[in-house]
């Protein structure tokens, strides 16, 4: 009977491995496909067959791309956006957070209520846009920092985490004369830190992967994200009633090695890889983080 029970295991985990490769390969294959098709010169890449390795590598596009002005100038704000924005929303997330958490909280049922609210129910684009008007932030760099500030969504997971930790860890730090601003900093930050760490990585992509509020609330040139201005770039290679930006970029080249399609290949690259870079450098904390959240009872 046992070994049948394993012969049964290694069968389901086989079907597993198989299933989770098979997700894995149509998943990461567009992704792999357009970065092949990045690097392939543009006189061959109009043979067609390529799938999964470049036939001519090159690597004019991607040249080509980082000497585009508006390009660098979206890198730029959308970097500034990512690292200004994620860690002033984990602090609005985390404090907000903390002060539902709390039991004793004075209609804390009532307040919580009119926060989930806000996630079902909104006043649309036009009363958005009027209000961010009247507070000045259109066509301000700071439309992308307040607007993002919270997230009520992480607000309830962040609550939530805090709520299941035990009460003794805090009535501890209150007998040893902690105030609430002490107990927040040193006792619950440290041991939420893997579902801030999570938090963080979703506000980061969210910020990165955001182009509609850059195209809508803002005009200046200098003002447009990364993703804004490969919208830009695709919409404008669809439209055929006039010159799009890679064909600009392709004509100043003046060579066969870079089209239209390589560089839209590789502006995709450059405004895809930077945020993917970035999870493996925070995949160690949240192993750091689920030893300082261990809580002997």
């Amino acid at each position: 009977m046992t070994a049948s029970k394993s012969y049964s295991d290694r069968i389901y985990l086989t079907c597993v491995y198989v299933f989770l490769t098979f997700v894995f390969a149509i998943t990461f294959y567009p992704f792999w496909n357009i970065l092949v098709l990045s690097l392939n010169s543009a006189d061959d890449s109009v043979r067609g067959g390529i799938y999964l390795w470049p036939r001519a590598i090159n690597f004019d596009s991607y040249k080509q791309i980082l000497q585009d002005a508006e390009i660098l100038n979206g890198l730029k704000v959308t970097v500034l956006r990512t690292l200004i924005g994620t860690p002033l929303a984990l602090a609005v997330i985390s404090l907000l957070a903390f002060a539902l958490s709390k039991r004793d909280l004075v209609y804390g049922r009532t307040i919580t209520l009119f926060f989930i609210f806000t996630m079902y129910f909104g006043g649309g684009l036009i009363p958005y846009y009027m209000i961010l008007k009247n507070v000045h932030l259109i066509d301000s760099f700071m439309v992308y920092i307040f607007p993002n500030l919270m997230n009520v969504f992480f607000v309830i997971i962040v609550r939530t985490f805090m709520q299941e930790l035990p009460l003794e860890v805090e009535e501890s730090a209150k007998m040893d004369g902690a105030n609430d601003v002490q107990i927040y900093w040193r006792i619950i930050l440290p041991i939420c830190v893997p579902v801030l760490v999570t938090i963080g990585l979703f506000s980061a992509i969210n910020h990165w992967n955001s182009w509609f509020d850059s195209y809508v609330f803002t005009y200046k040139p200098n003002l447009k994200t990364l993703q804004a201005v490969l919208v830009k770039i695709l919409n404008q290679y669809q439209t055929e009633s006039f010159t799009s930006s890679a064909n600009q970029m392709a004509d100043s080249a003046k060579r066969n090695a870079v089209s239209s399609d390589t560089i839209r290949m590789a502006a995709t690259m450059v405004a895809t890889l930077p945020i993917i870079m970035v999870y493996p450098f925070l995949q160690r904390y949240f192993v750091k983080g689920m030893t300082l959240g261990a809580v002997k009872s």
